[in-house]
Formats: structure tokens, C-alpha cells, sequence
């Protein structure tokens, strides 16, 4: 019911609610405006690295690896906006020869287990594929070598990765299924014999591609075309670092085997196994995950490896002294190859506009 003031008209309830509401907007208006919250200015990030056009995705796990990259002049920084912050995760926004690419660092162990190396590595790759405009992913770093015939600097460019961190613990006396597997009585000293750990069985993974159904498998290939513009490249690699030099100017490898697992590897017994029963040359621990997390879209990836070491055995200023000349190997390998593949990339622009 309308109330009336003395010398005042009445006022109806609907009045006071929009006098209530004006005063409510006077005082929100004379309020600061709020800051736009975090992930709103990521997005607005992310949105104007995409329209600068398609990417290649660059990573890498070491900070040596990445440190590398930074001192080597190669990456330029995109002045409009070098970086964008996401997850905890930079990713630097830029160009390598005039290519557009985004590098990011995935992590490296500390005292965590090393399946963290994997899961970083995945979720790093798979952030990139998801957020920004990615054409593929190129993937450089070191490795250890399983191959007596690899030496300190060598650079692998690998045909096929598997994930030897999947495996099976069999029972004591077990029957032996396959040869590939690990008996540990056949590593008794001073002979072989039985053993209570028995062997373990090396497992398949599952690996889920669009448009196919679920399969198991062992070894991932990387992308066939790519591997078959890298086998055209023709690299100079480094010798020398500020320590040490080589007795030999390294070598490029083509269409090796390599393997990753929640583990580094320094057990010279082991490594000759891996090369024995599975013909793996080079070690790492994340190679299978970035390239199982890019076929399963059918994004094309690239591995580039460098030699720091012999995952076991070896001298022990190797693998701190040479890990950086690795580092610096592998980028070259993988930096000749982005400029590459951006010169197709262009021509094929070129044709279509002229089409």
C-alpha cells in the first residue's frame, strides 16, 4: 500500500525498489573497476598468438637445453608478446629462421620419481596442441647412448620410439614368453642361475588415434614425412665447448630406434640389453611421451637427440662436461629443420596463391 509523507505524493513499493536500484548503480559506478580476471587475459593472449598464424611447437626438457636455445641467437621474440604465462608453464612466443614458433620448457626431475619427466612432457605437448595453433612439434634434447657405435655429440634422429617403463613383474621360474624379457638370474654374480625377482615382461601401450580404434602397440613412429625432410639435411656439427673437445667432429644419425622410461639410466649391463633385445641406440625419458601425445590427433612430431653420455660406464666428466655440447648439437639438427620445413611451407603458399 502507497504511503504518504507529510507535504510529500505518496510512493508505491515499486518506486523504492528502483530508487534502491539507482543508488545501488551510483555506488557500484563510483567504485574501481575491477581487474579482468587472470585466465580472461590468458585467453586474450592465446587468441592474438593464434592470429599471428600457425606455430611450430619447439620442446625441450632440460634447462641446459633450454639455456642453449637462449644463448645461441637463433629464437627471436615476438615484440607484440614474447611469452604468455599458462598453467605454471611459460611458453615463449617467437621465430627461428622466420618460422613462428612457441618453445616451452616441460620440466625436468628433481627428487620426484621420473615419471614426472613423462607426465610433464605430455602435458606440455598436449597444451600446445590444444591452446595454440600448432602445425607440429619438433622435439630436441639429450640422450644416452645404448649403441657402442654412437659417440659423445652424435645427434640421433630416431625413425621409432618406445616406452620401456611399462613392464610386467613374472613370478619366480616363470616359462620365458618372448625374448623380450628381463631375467634377472642371467645377471647373478659370479654366474648365472635363478633368482627370487624373477624376469619382467615388457608391456604394449594403448595408444587412441582419431578415426581409429584403440590399439597396442610397442614402438611409435615419428612423422614419415618429416623424418624424411630431416635425412636431406645437411648439418655441421660443433666439436668443441669450453672445456672439452672431441677427438672427432660428431656425426648426424638417421633411422635409429629409441626408448624412454621413468628412469635415468646408468647401468651399463642394461643399456646393453636394450640394445641387444630391442635395438635401441639412444635413452631419455620423454620421447615416447611427446610423441605418443602428438600422433594420437595425427599432429606431425620430430625427434632430435644429442649424445651426452653412455647411460653407464663411462668416464664421469662425461655426461656433465658434454651435456651442453649435446644440447647445442641437437638444436642445430632441429633449427636446420624448422627453416626447412617453413621454405616448403612457404612455397606451397606461393603455388596455391598462384593457382
Amino acid at each position: 500500500m502507497a504511503m504518504a509523507l507529510s507535504g510529500y505524493p505518496a510512493t508505491t513499493p515499486l518506486q523504492l525498489v528502483l530508487f534502491s536500484l539507482l543508488l545501488l548503480a551510483s555506488s557500484a559506478a563510483a567504485l574501481p573497476v575491477p581487474e579482468r580476471p587472470a585466465m580472461d587475459r590468458v585467453r586474450w593472449q592465446v587468441d592474438r598468438v593464434n592470429r599471428r598464424g600457425s606455430s611450430l611447437g619447439l620442446v625441450m626438457s632440460y634447462v641446459d637445453e633450454a639455456t642453449a636455445l637462449q644463448a645461441s641467437g637463433y629464437f627471436t621474440p615476438w615484440h607484440v608478446l614474447p611469452f604468455v604465462d599458462l598453467y605454471g608453464r611459460r611458453y615463449h612466443i617467437g621465430s627461428i629462421r622466420g618460422v613462428n614458433v612457441i618453445y616451452a620448457l616441460t620440466g625436468q626431475r628433481r627428487c620426484l620419481p621420473a615419471l614426472v619427466f613423462q607426465l610433464n612432457a605430455a602435458v606440455t605437448v598436449q597444451t600446445l596442441i590444444d591452446v595454440f595453433s600448432v602445425s607440429g612439434i619438433v622435439h630436441y634434447g639429450t640422450a644416452g647412448s645404448s649403441n657402442d657405435s654412437m659417440s659423445f655429440g652424435d645427434v640421433s634422429v630416431p625413425k621409432l620410439v618406445a616406452y620401456t617403463g611399462a613392464w610386467t613383474w613374472k613370478k619366480f621360474k616363470s616359462p620365458k614368453e618372448s625374448s623380450a624379457e628381463l631375467s634377472f638370474g642371467e645377471y647373478n654374480i659370479p654366474n648365472g642361475g635363478g633368482n627370487l625377482l624373477g624376469s619382467l615382461k615388457y608391456r604394449n601401450e594403448e595408444l587412441y588415434s582419431v578415426g581409429k580404434p584403440m590399439e597396442e602397440v610397442f614402438w611409435l613412429p615419428v612423422d614419415s614425412a618429416w623424418f624424411r625432410i630431416a635425412e636431406q639435411l645437411k648439418v655441421k656439427l660443433e666439436r668443441c665447448n669450453d672445456t672439452f673437445c672431441l677427438p672427432t667432429t660428431p656425426q648426424v644419425v638417421y633411422g635409429l630406434k629409441g626408448s624412454s622410461a621413468d628412469m635415468f639410466l646408468d647401468n651399463a649391463e642394461y643399456r646393453k640389453f636394450l640394445f641387444r633385445e630391442f635395438g635401441v641406440s639412444t635413452v631419455d625419458e620423454e620421447s615416447a611421451a611427446v610423441v605418443m601425445t602428438t600422433t594420437s590427433p595425427g599432429i606431425p612430431v620430430i625427434v632430435f637427440r644429442g649424445v651426452s653420455d653412455l647411460a653407464g660406464g663411462e668416464p664421469t666428466w662425461s655426461s656433465t662436461s658434454l651435456m651442453n655440447l649435446a644440447s647445442i648439437n641437437a638444436l642445430k639438427v632441429a633449427v636446420e629443420f624448422i627453416a626447412t620445413v617453413g621454405k616448403q611451407k612457404s612455397s606451397v603458399s606461393v603455388q596455391r596463391s598462384n593457382n
